[in-house]
Protein backbone atom coordinates (compact mmCIF):
# COMPACT_ATOMS: atom_id res chain seq x y z
CA UNK A 1 0.00 0.00 0.00
CA UNK A 2 1.46 3.31 -1.08
CA UNK A 3 0.06 6.45 0.52
CA UNK A 4 0.09 9.55 -1.68
CA UNK A 5 1.30 12.37 0.56
CA UNK A 6 0.51 16.08 0.41
CA UNK A 7 2.27 18.62 2.64
CA UNK A 8 1.29 22.09 3.78
CA UNK A 9 3.97 24.27 5.43
CA UNK A 10 6.52 21.75 4.16
CA UNK A 11 9.62 23.78 5.04
CA UNK A 12 12.90 22.42 3.65
CA UNK A 13 11.76 18.80 3.94
CA UNK A 14 12.28 17.27 7.37
CA UNK A 15 8.95 15.45 7.26
CA UNK A 16 9.23 14.99 3.51
CA UNK A 17 12.56 13.19 3.72
CA UNK A 18 11.40 11.07 6.65
CA UNK A 19 8.31 10.05 4.68
CA UNK A 20 10.33 8.98 1.64
CA UNK A 21 12.73 6.96 3.78
CA UNK A 22 10.01 5.06 5.68
CA UNK A 23 8.90 1.68 4.40
CA UNK A 24 7.71 -1.47 6.12
CA UNK A 25 6.96 -4.92 4.76
CA UNK A 26 4.32 -7.40 5.79
CA UNK A 27 4.31 -10.69 3.94
CA UNK A 28 4.57 -9.69 0.29
CA UNK A 29 3.15 -6.19 0.69
CA UNK A 30 5.16 -2.98 1.16
CA UNK A 31 3.71 0.03 2.96
CA UNK A 32 5.25 3.34 1.93
CA UNK A 33 4.68 7.03 1.21
CA UNK A 34 5.04 8.91 -2.06
CA UNK A 35 5.34 12.68 -2.47
CA UNK A 36 2.50 14.21 -4.51
CA UNK A 37 2.57 17.92 -3.69
CA UNK A 38 3.97 20.33 -1.11
CA UNK A 39 3.46 23.97 -0.25
CA UNK A 40 5.38 26.64 1.64
CA UNK A 41 5.61 30.42 1.39
CA UNK A 42 9.41 30.63 1.82
CA UNK A 43 11.29 30.52 -1.50
CA UNK A 44 14.52 29.09 -0.12
CA UNK A 45 12.67 26.35 1.75
CA UNK A 46 10.81 25.44 -1.44
CA UNK A 47 14.08 25.35 -3.39
CA UNK A 48 15.61 23.09 -0.73
CA UNK A 49 12.59 20.78 -0.82
CA UNK A 50 12.67 20.53 -4.62
CA UNK A 51 16.39 19.77 -4.74
CA UNK A 52 16.33 17.03 -2.12
CA UNK A 53 12.83 15.54 -2.11
CA UNK A 54 11.44 15.79 -5.65
CA UNK A 55 14.14 16.94 -8.12
CA UNK A 56 12.25 15.17 -10.93
CA UNK A 57 8.95 16.91 -10.06
CA UNK A 58 9.89 20.55 -9.31
CA UNK A 59 6.42 21.87 -10.16
CA UNK A 60 4.87 19.71 -7.42
CA UNK A 61 6.21 22.24 -4.88
CA UNK A 62 3.98 25.32 -4.85
CA UNK A 63 5.70 28.35 -3.35
CA UNK A 64 2.83 30.54 -2.18
CA UNK A 65 1.24 31.89 0.96
CA UNK A 66 -1.27 29.21 2.00
CA UNK A 67 -3.90 31.93 2.38
CA UNK A 68 -3.67 32.51 -1.39
CA UNK A 69 -3.45 28.81 -2.31
CA UNK A 70 -6.30 27.13 -4.19
CA UNK A 71 -6.24 23.91 -2.19
CA UNK A 72 -9.04 22.35 -4.24
CA UNK A 73 -6.79 22.28 -7.32
CA UNK A 74 -4.06 20.25 -5.62
CA UNK A 75 -3.80 16.56 -6.48
CA UNK A 76 -5.71 13.82 -4.69
CA UNK A 77 -3.94 12.43 -1.61
CA UNK A 78 -4.24 9.54 0.86
CA UNK A 79 -2.23 11.25 3.61
CA UNK A 80 -1.58 14.82 4.70
CA UNK A 81 1.13 16.35 6.85
CA UNK A 82 1.12 19.92 8.06
CA UNK A 83 3.60 21.40 10.49
CA UNK A 84 1.72 24.65 10.80
CA UNK A 85 3.95 27.65 11.68
CA UNK A 86 4.94 27.70 15.34
CA UNK A 87 6.03 31.36 15.66
CA UNK A 88 3.03 32.30 17.79
CA UNK A 89 3.23 29.20 20.01
CA UNK A 90 6.98 28.90 20.62
CA UNK A 91 8.54 29.58 24.03
CA UNK A 92 11.03 31.80 22.19
CA UNK A 93 8.27 33.87 20.59
CA UNK A 94 5.65 36.14 22.11
CA UNK A 95 3.09 33.35 22.56
CA UNK A 96 0.24 35.16 20.81
CA UNK A 97 -1.34 31.81 20.01
CA UNK A 98 -4.28 31.91 17.62
CA UNK A 99 -4.36 35.71 17.96
CA UNK A 100 -1.02 36.08 16.14
CA UNK A 101 -0.29 36.36 12.42
CA UNK A 102 0.58 32.65 12.20
CA UNK A 103 -1.61 31.13 14.88
CA UNK A 104 -4.68 30.58 12.73
CA UNK A 105 -2.86 28.95 9.81
CA UNK A 106 -3.61 25.47 11.18
CA UNK A 107 -7.14 26.02 9.80
CA UNK A 108 -5.81 25.48 6.27
CA UNK A 109 -4.82 21.97 7.31
CA UNK A 110 -8.38 21.49 8.54
CA UNK A 111 -9.63 22.79 5.19
CA UNK A 112 -7.44 20.32 3.29
CA UNK A 113 -8.82 17.48 5.42
CA UNK A 114 -12.38 18.54 4.59
CA UNK A 115 -11.60 18.69 0.87
CA UNK A 116 -9.51 15.53 0.37
CA UNK A 117 -10.59 13.37 3.31
CA UNK A 118 -7.27 11.47 3.33
CA UNK A 119 -7.01 8.21 5.26
CA UNK A 120 -4.73 9.82 7.85
CA UNK A 121 -2.83 12.96 8.70
CA UNK A 122 0.09 14.16 10.79
CA UNK A 123 0.03 17.65 12.31
CA UNK A 124 2.84 18.96 14.47
CA UNK A 125 3.86 21.99 16.48
CA UNK A 126 6.05 23.05 19.38
CA UNK A 127 5.37 22.00 22.95
CA UNK A 128 4.41 25.60 23.76
CA UNK A 129 1.19 25.08 21.83
CA UNK A 130 -0.32 23.66 25.04
CA UNK A 131 -0.02 26.90 26.97
CA UNK A 132 -0.78 29.49 24.26
CA UNK A 133 -3.79 31.65 25.13
CA UNK A 134 -3.94 29.85 28.49
CA UNK A 135 -4.53 26.56 26.70
CA UNK A 136 -7.41 27.90 24.60
CA UNK A 137 -5.44 27.71 21.34
CA UNK A 138 -4.63 24.03 21.82
CA UNK A 139 -8.20 23.15 22.76
CA UNK A 140 -9.57 25.06 19.77
CA UNK A 141 -7.23 23.27 17.35
CA UNK A 142 -8.15 19.85 18.78
CA UNK A 143 -11.85 20.70 18.63
CA UNK A 144 -11.64 21.65 14.95
CA UNK A 145 -9.60 18.55 14.07
CA UNK A 146 -12.08 16.28 15.86
CA UNK A 147 -14.90 17.86 13.84
CA UNK A 148 -13.27 16.56 10.64
CA UNK A 149 -14.28 12.96 11.48
CA UNK A 150 -10.81 11.77 12.51
CA UNK A 151 -9.74 9.72 15.51
CA UNK A 152 -6.82 11.62 17.05
CA UNK A 153 -3.84 10.56 19.11
CA UNK A 154 -1.99 13.53 20.62
CA UNK A 155 1.45 13.22 22.16
CA UNK A 156 4.34 15.42 23.26
CA UNK A 157 7.43 13.69 21.88
CA UNK A 158 10.79 14.20 23.61
CA UNK A 159 12.84 13.77 20.44
CA UNK A 160 16.03 12.80 22.27
CA UNK A 161 14.24 9.57 23.24
CA UNK A 162 13.71 8.78 19.56
CA UNK A 163 17.27 8.87 18.28
CA UNK A 164 17.67 12.64 17.95
CA UNK A 165 20.79 14.14 19.61
CA UNK A 166 18.84 17.19 20.76
CA UNK A 167 16.43 17.98 23.61
CA UNK A 168 13.49 18.95 21.45
CA UNK A 169 9.78 18.74 22.28
CA UNK A 170 7.19 18.52 19.53
CA UNK A 171 3.46 17.94 19.81
CA UNK A 172 2.45 15.49 17.09
CA UNK A 173 -1.19 14.79 16.29
CA UNK A 174 -1.95 11.67 14.28
CA UNK A 175 -5.47 11.45 12.91
CA UNK A 176 -6.94 8.36 11.26
CA UNK A 177 -10.31 8.63 9.51
CA UNK A 178 -13.04 7.31 11.79
CA UNK A 179 -14.61 4.99 9.23
CA UNK A 180 -11.37 2.97 8.99
CA UNK A 181 -11.74 1.74 12.57
CA UNK A 182 -8.05 2.20 13.46
CA UNK A 183 -6.41 3.97 16.39
CA UNK A 184 -2.81 5.06 16.32
CA UNK A 185 -0.63 4.05 19.27
CA UNK A 186 2.33 6.21 20.29
CA UNK A 187 5.56 4.33 19.51
CA UNK A 188 7.69 3.57 22.55
CA UNK A 189 10.98 5.48 22.86
CA UNK A 190 13.81 3.90 20.91
CA UNK A 191 16.78 5.54 22.62
CA UNK A 192 16.71 5.17 26.45
CA UNK A 193 20.24 6.62 26.64
CA UNK A 194 20.17 9.79 24.51
CA UNK A 195 22.84 10.38 21.89
CA UNK A 196 25.21 13.17 22.89
CA UNK A 197 25.87 16.15 20.64
CA UNK A 198 29.57 15.24 20.56
CA UNK A 199 28.80 11.75 19.29
CA UNK A 200 26.40 13.15 16.70
CA UNK A 201 28.92 15.65 15.34
CA UNK A 202 32.05 13.49 15.34
CA UNK A 203 30.91 9.90 14.85
CA UNK A 204 31.51 9.84 11.95
CA UNK A 205 33.26 13.15 11.21
CA UNK A 206 31.50 15.49 8.80
CA UNK A 207 33.08 15.16 5.33
CA UNK A 208 35.34 18.06 4.43
CA UNK A 209 33.46 18.61 1.18
CA UNK A 210 30.01 18.76 2.82
CA UNK A 211 27.97 21.80 1.78
CA UNK A 212 26.53 24.41 4.18
CA UNK A 213 29.74 24.24 6.25
CA UNK A 214 30.60 27.94 6.23
CA UNK A 215 31.94 29.27 9.52
CA UNK A 216 30.37 32.30 11.15
CA UNK A 217 32.79 35.19 11.47
CA UNK A 218 32.97 35.80 15.22
CA UNK A 219 33.88 39.23 16.56
CA UNK A 220 36.77 39.61 18.99
CA UNK A 221 34.31 40.40 21.79
CA UNK A 222 32.26 37.25 21.14
CA UNK A 223 35.40 35.12 21.14
CA UNK A 224 36.52 36.69 24.43
CA UNK A 225 33.06 36.12 25.92
CA UNK A 226 33.03 32.47 24.89
CA UNK A 227 36.43 31.91 26.53
CA UNK A 228 34.75 32.55 29.90
CA UNK A 229 31.70 30.33 29.26
CA UNK A 230 32.05 26.67 30.18
CA UNK A 231 30.26 23.76 28.44
CA UNK A 232 26.55 23.89 29.25
CA UNK A 233 26.73 27.49 30.51
CA UNK A 234 25.27 30.61 28.92
CA UNK A 235 25.94 34.36 29.03
CA UNK A 236 23.93 34.75 32.25
CA UNK A 237 25.05 31.87 34.47
CA UNK A 238 28.77 32.04 33.67
CA UNK A 239 31.45 34.08 35.39
CA UNK A 240 31.88 36.87 32.85
CA UNK A 241 34.00 39.98 33.46
CA UNK A 242 31.96 43.17 33.70
CA UNK A 243 32.95 44.42 30.24
CA UNK A 244 31.69 41.21 28.60
CA UNK A 245 28.34 40.97 30.37
CA UNK A 246 25.18 41.55 28.36
CA UNK A 247 23.13 44.62 29.16
CA UNK A 248 19.74 42.94 28.94
CA UNK A 249 16.68 43.88 30.94
CA UNK A 250 13.77 41.57 31.63
CA UNK A 251 13.84 37.96 30.45
CA UNK A 252 17.20 36.30 30.20
CA UNK A 253 17.10 33.65 27.51
CA UNK A 254 18.90 30.51 28.65
CA UNK A 255 20.34 29.79 25.21
CA UNK A 256 22.05 33.16 24.65
CA UNK A 257 25.73 32.38 23.98
CA UNK A 258 25.10 28.95 25.42
CA UNK A 259 27.74 26.33 24.81
CA UNK A 260 26.78 22.74 24.15
CA UNK A 261 27.55 20.15 26.80
CA UNK A 262 29.42 17.35 24.98
CA UNK A 263 28.10 14.78 27.46
CA UNK A 264 24.44 15.57 26.69
CA UNK A 265 22.19 16.02 23.68
CA UNK A 266 22.17 19.53 22.24
CA UNK A 267 19.69 22.01 23.59
CA UNK A 268 16.82 23.01 21.28
CA UNK A 269 17.84 24.58 18.00
CA UNK A 270 15.68 27.49 16.87
CA UNK A 271 15.14 29.28 13.60
CA UNK A 272 14.77 32.72 15.14
CA UNK A 273 17.03 35.24 16.81
CA UNK A 274 20.28 36.97 16.04
CA UNK A 275 23.53 37.36 17.90
CA UNK A 276 24.04 34.83 20.65
CA UNK A 277 21.46 32.30 19.43
CA UNK A 278 23.49 30.32 16.90
CA UNK A 279 24.42 27.39 19.23
CA UNK A 280 28.03 27.30 20.36
CA UNK A 281 30.66 24.58 20.36
CA UNK A 282 31.70 23.25 23.79
CA UNK A 283 35.45 23.75 23.30
CA UNK A 284 36.02 25.82 20.17
CA UNK A 285 35.19 29.52 20.49
CA UNK A 286 32.66 29.62 17.67
CA UNK A 287 29.10 29.03 16.61
CA UNK A 288 28.21 25.77 14.97
CA UNK A 289 28.12 25.63 11.18
CA UNK A 290 24.82 24.98 9.48
CA UNK A 291 26.04 21.51 8.55
CA UNK A 292 26.65 20.76 12.22
CA UNK A 293 23.21 22.10 13.08
CA UNK A 294 21.75 19.89 10.35
CA UNK A 295 23.51 16.88 11.94
CA UNK A 296 21.74 17.69 15.22
CA UNK A 297 18.46 17.70 13.28
CA UNK A 298 19.48 14.28 11.86
CA UNK A 299 19.71 15.33 8.21
CA UNK A 300 22.17 13.30 6.11
CA UNK A 301 25.33 15.13 5.09
CA UNK A 302 24.35 15.05 1.40
CA UNK A 303 21.14 17.01 2.05
CA UNK A 304 21.90 20.42 0.54
CA UNK A 305 20.11 23.52 1.86
CA UNK A 306 19.49 26.39 -0.54
CA UNK A 307 19.74 30.10 0.20
CA UNK A 308 21.97 32.39 2.26
CA UNK A 309 23.70 31.21 5.42
CA UNK A 310 21.11 32.95 7.60
CA UNK A 311 18.24 31.54 5.55
CA UNK A 312 19.67 28.04 5.91
CA UNK A 313 20.05 28.52 9.66
CA UNK A 314 16.37 29.46 9.88
CA UNK A 315 15.29 26.50 7.74
CA UNK A 316 17.23 24.03 9.88
CA UNK A 317 15.92 25.47 13.13
CA UNK A 318 12.26 25.09 12.18
CA UNK A 319 12.09 21.47 11.05
CA UNK A 320 10.99 18.23 12.66
CA UNK A 321 14.13 16.05 13.07
CA UNK A 322 14.21 13.43 10.33
CA UNK A 323 14.99 10.42 12.53
CA UNK A 324 12.25 11.25 15.03
CA UNK A 325 9.71 11.77 12.25
CA UNK A 326 10.64 8.41 10.71
CA UNK A 327 9.76 6.61 13.95
CA UNK A 328 6.30 8.22 13.90
CA UNK A 329 5.71 7.50 10.20
CA UNK A 330 6.86 3.91 10.76
CA UNK A 331 4.26 3.48 13.52
CA UNK A 332 1.53 4.89 11.24
CA UNK A 333 2.38 2.43 8.49
CA UNK A 334 2.43 -0.45 11.00
CA UNK A 335 -1.00 0.62 12.21
CA UNK A 336 -2.40 0.27 8.69
CA UNK A 337 -0.49 -2.98 8.12
CA UNK A 338 -1.80 -4.38 11.40
CA UNK A 339 1.73 -4.99 12.64
CA UNK A 340 2.15 -4.85 16.39
CA UNK A 341 4.85 -2.61 17.88
CA UNK A 342 5.94 -1.42 21.31
CA UNK A 343 3.84 1.56 22.38
CA UNK A 344 3.14 3.89 25.30
CA UNK A 345 0.01 5.83 26.36
CA UNK A 346 -0.38 9.25 24.71
CA UNK A 347 0.67 12.07 27.00
CA UNK A 348 -2.07 14.37 25.73
CA UNK A 349 -4.81 11.84 25.07
CA UNK A 350 -7.05 10.24 22.51
CA UNK A 351 -9.73 12.35 20.90
CA UNK A 352 -12.59 11.44 18.58
CA UNK A 353 -16.05 12.80 17.87
CA UNK A 354 -17.70 10.35 20.26
CA UNK A 355 -14.86 9.88 22.71
CA UNK A 356 -12.52 12.23 24.51
CA UNK A 357 -9.95 10.82 26.91
CA UNK A 358 -7.24 13.02 28.34
CA UNK A 359 -4.53 11.16 30.21
CA UNK A 360 -3.44 14.16 32.26
CA UNK A 361 -0.21 16.09 32.58
CA UNK A 362 1.20 13.85 35.33
CA UNK A 363 1.83 11.10 32.80
CA UNK A 364 3.46 13.61 30.49
CA UNK A 365 5.83 14.73 33.23
CA UNK A 366 6.71 11.11 34.00
CA UNK A 367 7.55 10.55 30.35
CA UNK A 368 9.87 13.55 30.26
CA UNK A 369 11.47 12.84 33.63
CA UNK A 370 15.24 13.26 33.70
CA UNK A 371 15.49 14.46 30.09
CA UNK A 372 15.52 18.23 30.58
CA UNK A 373 18.71 19.42 28.91
CA UNK A 374 17.53 22.92 28.02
Amino acid sequence: MDFKLGELFCGPGGLGLAALQTKIKKSNETYSLTHVWANDYDKDSCDTFRKNICPDKPKSVICKDVRLLNIKKLGKIDALSFGFPCNDFSAVGKKKGTDGNYGSLYSYGVKALDIFKPKWFLAENVGGLQSSNSGKAFNQIIKELVSTEYNLTVHLYPMEKYGVPQARRRIVIIGIRNDLGLTFQVPAPTTPIPITCKEALYNPPIPKNATNSELTKQSTQVIERLKHIKPGENAFNSNLPDHLRLNVKGARMSHIYKRLDPKKPAYTLTGSGGGGTHVYHWSENRALTNRERARLQTFPDNFHFMGSKESVRKQIGMVVPVVGAKEIFKAVLKTFANVRYASIPPSLGFHSKNNHIKTGLSQQHNLLENVSYQ
